[in-house]
Formats: structure tokens, C-alpha cells, sequence
């Protein structure tokens, strides 16, 4: 990501404060599985409803995952997580609903990875709210139909983590979860993993890049 300035945290919060304008703004935070982009949009978010209470939201892609119905009768059950296993045209309308802000409130969906399934309607976006961070691993990917959500993006910021350190992490997420020694091995060989270099080689640059 050699056109990406590198960025700590305290900086990126400042940066994400002052907004580019007027109008809600939007920020991606893209990486691949396991990188830290829930934790770091929930830190961000918490950063600047420390100054504005209220004034910041996060979106998170998970909601917008197929249904395991859905993705059992595609044959794609395995591989839930990689691009094509998400409603990518739902999430473009409610980007476009969100930056508008014409609403005096939005519901948007979010993922239960405890029941692996989208909560629909499971948090409410004020019109109030004037930063939404949204976070993903394919925010920025340059794939049609994935590209038309940069559009929307006034900020954007990638989380960079070596894939030795994705890997223990992964591993313990899903042993968490109960999995088995080769369930885990299934899930970071066959789709984590592979996911996230796909995000690595496929995504435009983000403008930022966390430190």
C-alpha cells in the first residue's frame, strides 16, 4: 500500500473528529479476518462519543453475510466469509440511505457469530449520528460489484497484521467457539486465510494505514 500514510491511532481518531465537511461522514476500516477491525471501529467509535456523545456509529459488513440457507444450497456453506457470500447490493443501498441521512433513524443488521446468523433490524443509526465507521475485509476490494461502495467512503484506513499473528488469533477465536483442533485447521486453511490474501492483492489503497 505504497500511496497509504501510515497512522496511529490518536492521529486517525483526530482525523476521523474533524470529518472532511459538511454531511455525515464515512469511514472504512478494511483488513483481512482476524485483523482488529471490530475492536479498532468500536475504540474509534468510543473515541469520539467520548467528545460528541451520540455522534458516532459503527456498520459492520458481517450483517450483510448470506443466510446459511442460502449459502447451503449455492454449495458455498465452506467458504462463508470469502466475497461472494455476502448481499453486497444490500450493503451498497444502505450506505447510500446512511449517507444521505434523511432518516430520523436507520436499522441495520448485525452478525451473531455466537449463532452464525444476521440479526436483522439489531442496531439503530440516528440521524444524529454524524460518523459511521463502517468495517470489513472487502470494503475496498476493486471487484465489481464490491468497487461501487467507494463511492461512499470519506476516510479510509487499512489494518496491516502479518499472517503469523492472523493465525494465533484465528485459532483462538474459533477454538471459543468450541471448534476442534480440525475444524480450526479447516477454517484458516480453507477460508481465513486464503480470504485475507485475497484482501491483501485484490483491495485499491487505503488512504491511511494503521501503525
Amino acid at each position: 500500500m505504497a500511496d497509504s500514510k501510515t497512522i496511529d491511532f490518536d492521529a486517525l481518531a483526530a482525523t476521523v473528529a474533524r470529518g472532511t465537511g459538511a454531511g455525515r461522514c464515512t469511514i472504512a476500516v478494511v483488513g483481512a479476518p482476524g485483523s482488529g477491525k471490530s475492536t479498532l471501529a468500536e475504540r474509534l467509535a468510543a473515541r469520539i462519543n467520548e467528545a460528541s456523545p451520540g455522534s458516532a456509529a459503527v456498520l459492520p459488513m458481517d450483517g450483510y453475510h448470506f443466510d446459511d440457507r442460502v449459502l447451503v444450497a449455492r454449495g458455498l456453506r465452506a467458504r462463508k466469509g470469502a466475497p461472494e457470500t455476502f448481499d453486497v447490493g444490500g450493503l451498497l443501498h444502505m450506505l447510500g440511505r446512511l449517507k444521505r441521512n434523511e432518516e430520523e433513524e436507520i436499522a441495520v443488521p448485525v452478525f451473531d457469530r455466537a449463532l452464525e446468523i444476521a440479526r436483522a433490524g439489531a442496531s439503530l443509526i440516528p440521524r444524529s449520528v454524524s460518523r459511521v465507521i463502517v468495517e470489513g475485509n472487502y470494503l475496498l476490494l476493486d471487484r465489481p460489484p464490491w468497487r461501487g461502495l467507494r463511492a461512499f467512503f470519506d476516510i479510509t484506513v487499512a489494518i496491516a497484521v502479518p499472517e503469523d499473528v492472523l493465525r494465533q488469533r484465528l485459532t483462538e477465536r474459533w477454538q471459543g467457539y468450541g471448534l476442534t483442533p480440525k475444524e480450526v485447521e479447516a477454517k484458516l486453511e480453507l477460508n481465513d486465510l486464503p480470504n485475507g490474501r485475497f484482501v491483501a492483492s485484490n483491495s485499491v489503497p487505503a488512504g491511511f494505514v494503521l501503525s
